[in-house]
């Protein structure tokens, strides 16, 4: 689920920045461009680090910035359909439980939670089978697999989870089935 990436790009170091140190500048830069950005095919960049920049930068006529070569390293988070992991359960509505993965959120369908009918008990906060009677609550360490990643809207990445295989769920009920 994680990256990490070995990027050249080109940064602006803009002329009041030009008493202060290159490297510092390039990357507060660098980190305000790309940090928290969702980059299809990549994923969500998580940060930027190991900066090096070109001491020498040449300048474009009319901008009185200067333009230096760096390289650096962005640690990436990119979900990946089929992967499975570890996360903890944030909120639980009627639909489903809410996972948390790492930097996001990803959302269980109630279908997907239990090889159950599953119901939602809104006053003791959970979700629970009516068969088998487990039950899934708020801070449950939970396995799952990774059923779709898609980019929903700009910045923001939509990841789907089941539990309902084998080997995935509450890691009590792993343990239980083993």
């Amino acid at each position: 689920m994680f990256e990490i990436y070995k990027v050249k790009d080109v940064v602006r170091i803009p002329p009041d920045k030009f008493n202060e140190p290159l490297e510092k500048v390039a990357e507060e830069s660098l980190k305000e461009i790309y940090e928290g950005r969702i980059i299809e095919g990549i994923g969500l960049i998580i940060t930027v680090f190991n900066v090096k920049v070109s001491d020498e930068g040449y300048i474009i006529p009319g901008d009185g910035a200067t333009y230096h070569d760096a390289e650096f390293n962005m640690l990436v988070f990119n979900p990946r359909k089929g992967e499975v992991g570890l996360g903890i359960v944030v909120d639980l509505k009627r639909m489903g439980a809410f996972i948390n993965i790492g930097p996001i959120d990803g959302f269980t369908h109630i279908s997907q939670v239990m090889d159950d009918k599953v119901i939602y008990d809104e006053l003791r906060g959970m979700l629970f089978g009516e068969e088998t009677k487990k039950f899934l609550t708020r801070d449950d360490i939970v396995r799952f697999r990774i059923v779709s990643v898609s980019i929903a809207s700009p910045g923001h990445l939509r990841v789907s989870l089941t539990m309902r295989q084998p080997g995935l769920g509450r890691l009590d009920w792993i343990k239980v089935s083993e």
